[in-house]
């Protein structure tokens, strides 16, 4: 059965976002829950590291005189407490959004939670090894070293404007060693790269009219603009070729492919992770991957 709104739909409106932390994933939440809503323009009201009650009252304060929803990752109680009564108050809703999560863990694994901010930006482990995975994506961007490329976790290969290189950061933020490896006519592929049995490799391909498009708005260059009327770089027919390179090097190899022409870079990223993930998997259970 189908609700229909109590008053007429809401398009312009202020949307505040208050965490405890530094609020990307506050951010991302709200973003994934925004992008299921057409033709709507929110006005976003950050406010990160919120710990004190100093630091509220300025949220507060921006909240009475632009009424709008609120979604909130606090784990102070008084904080929490005062948010809630002011949100009553300014009559707008107000949105605990980790919550229903953390109750349900805390349910299955019958332990309390600690109720310290910030928690998941701790400087242990993980994060070190997040940092370490940056720096090597970015010393191994775009084929600029080949020594070395034997410690990656993967490579991705694909002509120019596949998405490689904010695919690998993407990667990087997740802990994932990842390089990448440009295509060119001209240029062979390198074979002491080829032959490396560690990394995992994947190939990127995109439609070859997606590619020009990208390539143009790269260049800034006009469909009309003469300067670019001889440029291989946007000839459709010589990106026909690239393509049809790469696919063939792909191939030969039993590479996994991704085609990335409908998929964001997250989308490409949570697909090679799921790759990554099998063939640990057949690793572990003793079958060569």
């Amino acid at each position: 059965m189908i609700t229909k709104p109590k008053h007429e739909p809401v398009r312009d409106f202020y949307l505040y976002l208050i965490s405890d932390a530094t609020g990307t994933t506050l951010q991302g939440l709200a973003r994934a829950v925004l992008s299921q809503f057409d033709d709507i323009h929110p006005i976003e009201r950050f406010w990160p590291m919120v710990r004190s009650e100093t630091q509220l009252d300025r949220a507060i304060a921006d909240i009475r005189e632009h009424p709008g929803p609120v979604l909130f990752t606090l784990v102070d109680k008084k904080l929490r407490k005062k948010l809630h009564e002011v949100c009553e108050e300014v009559d707008v809703p107000c949105m605990p959004v980790l919550d229903p999560l953390m109750r349900a863990m805390s349910a299955y694994l019958g332990l309390p939670l600690k109720g310290v901010p910030g928690l998941q930006h701790a400087l242990d482990e993980a994060y070190f090894k997040r940092i370490d995975a940056v720096d090597f994506a970015l010393d191994f961007d775009d084929g600029q070293h080949i020594d070395g490329l034997k410690d990656a976790d993967v490579i991705l290969v694909g002509v120019s404007r596949t998405s490689k290189t904010p695919t690998c950061i993407f990667l990087a933020r997740q802990g994932v060693r990842a390089a990448n490896i440009p295509l060119a006519l001209e240029v062979p592929f390198p074979k002491e790269v080829e032959e490396l049995k560690g990394p995992l490799f994947v190939g990127l391909t995109e439609s070859p009219e997606r590619l020009v498009h990208l390539r143009r708005t790269r260049l800034q260059a006009g469909e009309d603009d003469a300067r670019y009327a001889e440029n291989n770089y946007l000839d459709i027919e010589r990106v026909e070729e690239e393509m049809k390179m790469a696919r063939r090097l792909f191939s030969k190899h039993g590479w996994p492919v991704i085609d990335v022409t409908r998929r964001s870079v997250e989308e490409t990223a949570a697909e090679i992770m799921i790759l990554l993930e099998k063939r640990r998997r057949k690793k572990k259970e003793g079958v060569d991957a």
